[in-house]
Order: structure tokens, then sequence, then C-alpha cells
């Protein structure tokens, strides 16, 4: 997973196109975090975290939300997706139903419960046929739902809508 996460963010640093223009990758790498975070008027901004415990599904969202120009802080379990949140203020959630340690409704749960971060939007990510976890995120607040697999275009167009922004798949 480093070695496509510092190909992307190669790749990134290379792109000459507008909307990379004032952004600089920087890829780090700890215990059950991968992060890439740009800097932007000399803050650092997450546009999205990613919480996955399935390392091949993780490295694909990685991929694909980096390729549509966002920065992403992923982690493999719902403890670690709370801290990340809180500490980032991303702006948006893409969540895992099924995560080590605490669930994503437990995740969404507490986003929901806590004005600092009620308002960041949350893509909830489930197995094929699940209807009552779609019934029990949309209960819980969930803004978006994407049952896996998934199309790569269809997330980054469900992660363009809740941002509010246009453009076409990646």
């Amino acid at each position: 997973m480093v070695s496509l996460s510092n190909h992307v963010v190669g790749y990134l640093d290379r792109a000459t196109t507008s909307s990379f223009d004032r952004l600089r990758m920087r890829s780090t790498n700890r215990t059950n975090t991968q992060e890439c975070s740009a800097v932007q008027g000399g803050t650092l901004a997450t546009d999205i975290v990613i919480a996955e415990d399935e390392p091949s599904i993780l490295q694909s969202l990685e991929f694909i939300l980096q390729r549509a120009g966002w920065s992403i802080h992923a982690v493999t379990d719902g403890d670690a997706a709370l801290e990340a949140v809180r500490r980032l203020r991303p702006r948006i959630v893409v969540l895992d139903v099924m995560l080590p340690r605490r669930s994503g409704f437990d995740v969404l749960k507490h986003l929901r419960s806590n004005s600092d971060t009620r308002p960041i939007p949350v893509l909830i990510l489930t197995a094929k046929g699940q209807q009552q976890d779609r019934r029990i995120a949309e209960e819980l607040g969930a803004d978006a739902f994407v049952t896996k697999p998934y199309a790569n275009a269809e997330v980054v167009g469900v992660v363009r809508q809740l941002l509010g922004e246009s453009g076409g798949p990646a």
C-alpha cells in the first residue's frame, strides 16, 4: 500500500492542472494509518477520512479519491476513525459498517451526537444486499450510502455531491 500511495503522491506532485497547482502532497506511514494531506494556505487540510479495514478496498478508495484531487487520511478501525475526525475535522467521512474496535454505526452515532462533528457529511459503505444496514445508517443520520462492490465513478460522484462540487467522474 505504501508504494501505491507514494506513486499517487508522485503523480500528484507532477500534476500541472489548476486544481493541483496550490497543493503540495505529503505522505506518512503510521501504525493502522495511511495519511496524505494537502497544505493550503500554510495549514494542513484533510478532505476525507476513510475508515475501512479491508486492505484492498482501502487501497482502492485511497487511489480513486486521491486521483480525483482530494487529500486523504485513512484508518482501519472505529476508534481511530473517531480520533481522526475529532483531530482533523475533514470535509467528509467515508465509513465502512464492519470495523474492528467500534462499528461504523457506533462511529456514526458518536459523530451525530457531537455538535462539532454533526455537520460533517458521512458516506456509509456496506456489503451487497444488506438492506438492514442501509435502514440503520439512514436512521443514524448517514448522508449517503454506497453498496460494495461499488463502481469507482459512483464513489467519486457521491463524494462530489456531498461536498457540493461539480465535475465528471474520475
